[in-house]
């Protein structure tokens, strides 16, 4: 019996038409590896920069609801160390949670008691003070102010223009009492919210967490990202607390020499101490502004140029040591970020959120940094960060 030939297939012919298609039965039987091999299509540049636009644009939009989840996740990553070194000694977590959360809100009640007065009187004299510092500024930039004046005439004489002051328009701001009265509720409610949401992803928190990692689909998965959450959740808490003690210790430190040395009022001291001690925060724009509020405070309390310029020239010591020396030593450079993306990073939160997303950049790319290095195949994303 003859038996043809088998031909190859023609040009335009599939393949799969000749010979029926290779099936893995691991992957046949489970679909979840099927539709991990399946390749997915690109996401287009176009796409991904609408998304990241309605991103921001959301969380502008939402801050009000954003922002006191933001700020209790943050109070509750510095409580949590405290809270596990509470429960090692037998305390329950909701004892623990409770005693953290009671004991912050009466020292920072403590404090601003104390810290009230004079950051009233500061608010109210500091018209009289600017006005009375303008005749030694004045007097200082005398100088440079007579040939730039001089430069501009000789400037205007030769163009042919006339050398009259231009007019000056004055606006008028009408104060608005309905908006005060709608703010102070406003207000009261959202620290309420932040001292609430503290409490309860200080003691809820490791459950929420447990049941979400629940959700996913294999156990090697849920394996892998409780190693994942765990260790970033113990490295923030860890530097989140190291850097509010280090902030804490520099106000503290501010405010010794301010009180003992240029014999400031002790609620004066305390005062710069704490402001010093919450810009810190906000790395190379929080150190910027708070040597201009002290150069502006040792105007107003000395005469002397010399004496006027200490309490600045101080700050930028203790800040330096701090920044160069103690901060790199304790964290190491696992924390370390690069200043350009700290400055971006700043730009950007400080843009949507003002003075409390001046507060939160660092915490939140350091987060982002911690979770690139833990995902495999974000090294370089992480390393690009520092």
């Amino acid at each position: 019996m003859n038996v043809p030939p088998v031909s190859a297939p023609s040009d335009g012919v599939a393949i799969d038409r000749i010979l029926p298609p290779v099936v893995d039965p691991d992957v046949e039987a489970d679909p979840a590896i099927a539709s991990q091999s399946a390749p997915r299509p690109a996401a287009s540049t176009a796409l991904l920069v609408l998304a990241v636009l309605a991103v921001g644009y959301t969380l502008w939009a939402a801050q009000d609801l954003v922002l006191p989840v933001l700020l209790s996740m943050f109070f509750a990553l510095i409580g949590n160390p405290i809270i596990r070194l509470l429960q090692r000694a037998f305390v329950p977590r909701f004892v623990g949670a409770l005693l953290v959360l009671t004991l912050g809100i009466a020292g920072s009640v403590a404090l601003g008691r104390q810290l009230i007065e004079p950051a009233g009187e500061w608010v109210r004299q500091v018209p009289r003070e600017v006005r009375d510092l303008a005749p030694k500024l004045r007097k200082m930039t005398k100088p440079m102010l007579d040939a730039n004046t001089a430069a501009q005439n000789i400037a205007r004489a030769a163009g042919g223009e006339s050398t009259t002051r231009p007019v000056e328009v004055i606006r008028t701001e009408i104060n608005d009492p309905y908006k005060a009265l709608t703010t102070t509720p406003r207000m009261l409610a959202s620290v309420l919210a932040v001292v609430l949401l503290t409490f309860f992803f200080m003691v809820y928190g490791e459950n929420l967490q447990r049941n979400a990692i629940a959700l996913l689909p294999t156990r090697q998965r849920k394996k892998i990202t409780v190693e994942i959450l765990q260790s970033i959740e113990r490295e923030i808490s860890r530097y989140v607390l190291t850097i509010s003690l280090i902030n804490t210790l520099l106000g503290l430190l501010l405010a010794g020499i301010l009180f003992w040395l240029l014999k400031l009022p002790l609620s004066e001291a305390l005062l710069w101490g704490t402001v010093a001690a919450v810009l810190n925060f906000a790395p190379y724009v929080g150190p910027l502004i708070g040597m201009l509020l002290m150069l502006l405070m040792g105007f107003v309390f000395y005469d002397d140029t010399l004496q006027s310029v200490t309490p600045a020239a101080i700050y930028l010591g203790l800040h330096t040591i701090e920044g160069q020396f103690i901060t790199p030593i304790v964290l190491g450079r696992r924390m370390r970020l690069s200043p350009l993306v700290l400055i971006l990073a700043l730009m950007l939160f400080g843009w949507l959120w003002g003075i409390v997303g001046l507060l939160l950049a660092v915490p939140l790319l350091v987060c982002v940094k911690l979770v690139l290095a833990k995902i495999e195949g974000m090294d370089g994303w992480a390393k690009l960060l520092e």
